[in-house]
C-alpha cells in the first residue's frame, strides 16, 4: 500500500460516500432555480394567468441566471470539467459575484491580478463563497490573498454584527465527519478542507464577535 492509499484511509470521508454528498448538495443547489424556471413555463402556458406573463417571464429570467451562475461556479469550486489549467483573479471574482449576488452579504474582493492554478481556485472560490455565507444578516465579507514566502494565502474575514457559522460547517471547515445535523450544511466547508490538505495546505478558522476567519495557506 502507497502513502497516499494511507492517506486516503486516514480520511473521514472518501470515495462513493463523498460523491454522494457532493451531488447531493449540487442537486439540492439546482432544482430550486430550476423549479422556478417550469413554475414560469407553466404561467406562460396557462391561458387563465396571461396578466401574469411579464412576472412570469421575470422569473424564468432571474432563475436561467441563477443556475447558470450556479453551474459556472460548481465546475471550478468542485469538479474538473473545464478545459483551463489557470484562473485569473478577475474571473474567480466573477464566480464567486454571480453566487453572491442578490444576498445580503457585500463582497470585497481584494486579489488583484495574477492567476491560480485548480486546486488554488478551487479553494478560493468555496473560502469566498463560505466567507459570505456567515454573514446572513449582512455585513463585509472581504477577501484577500498574499505571498508568505513559497506559500499562498487566502483569507476570508466575514466582518458583521451577526456573522456566524452553522455548527455543520464549522465541523466540515475541521475536517471531520459529520455525526448531526443537515450534511448539505456540512459538505462544502469539509471540501474546502479536504482541496487544501490534498494540495498540502492547512486551513485555519476563529471566530470571534462579529467576526469569522477562515485561512488557506497553500503551496504557491
Amino acid at each position: 500500500m502507497t502513502p497516499s492509499d494511507h492517506a486516503l484511509l486516514d480520511l473521514p470521508v472518501d470515495g462513493q460516500e463523498l460523491a454522494a454528498h457532493v451531488a447531493a448538495k449540487l442537486c439540492h443547489d439546482f432544482i430550486s432555480p430550476a423549479g422556478a424556471i417550469s413554475s414560469g413555463l407553466d404561467l406562460m402556458n396557462d391561458p387563465a394567468a396571461q396578466d401574469m406573463r411579464d412576472d412570469a417571464l421575470g422569473l424564468i429570467e432571474q432563475s436561467a441566471r441563477k443556475l447558470v451562475a450556479l453551474v459556472h461556479f460548481a465546475r471550478v469550486a468542485f469538479g474538473a470539467a473545464t478545459t483551463c489549467e489557470r484562473f485569473t483573479a478577475g474571473e474567480l471574482h466573477g464566480l464567486v459575484s454571480g453566487m453572491t449576488e442578490g444576498g445580503r452579504a457585500v463582497l470585497d474582493w481584494r486579489i488583484d491580478g495574477g492567476d491560480f492554478s485548480k486546486p488554488q481556485a478551487r479553494a478560493l472560490t468555496n473560502l469566498a463563497y463560505l466567507t459570505a455565507l456567515a454573514l446572513p444578516m449582512g455585513g463585509q465579507a472581504v477577501v484577500t490573498s498574499r505571498r508568505d514566502g513559497d506559500a499562498l494565502v487566502f483569507e476570508g474575514r466575514a466582518e458583521g454584527a451577526r456573522a456566524r457559522l452553522k455548527p455543520e460547517v464549522v465541523t466540515g471547515l475541521n475536517g471531520q465527519r459529520l455525526t448531526d445535523g443537515l450534511a448539505g450544511q456540512w459538505i462544502q466547508p469539509y471540501w474546502l478542507w479536504l482541496t487544501v490538505r490534498d494540495a498540502g495546505g492547512t486551513l485555519d478558522l476563529a471566530i470571534d464577535d462579529g467576526l469569522v476567519a477562515i485561512t488557506a495557506r497553500m503551496p504557491g
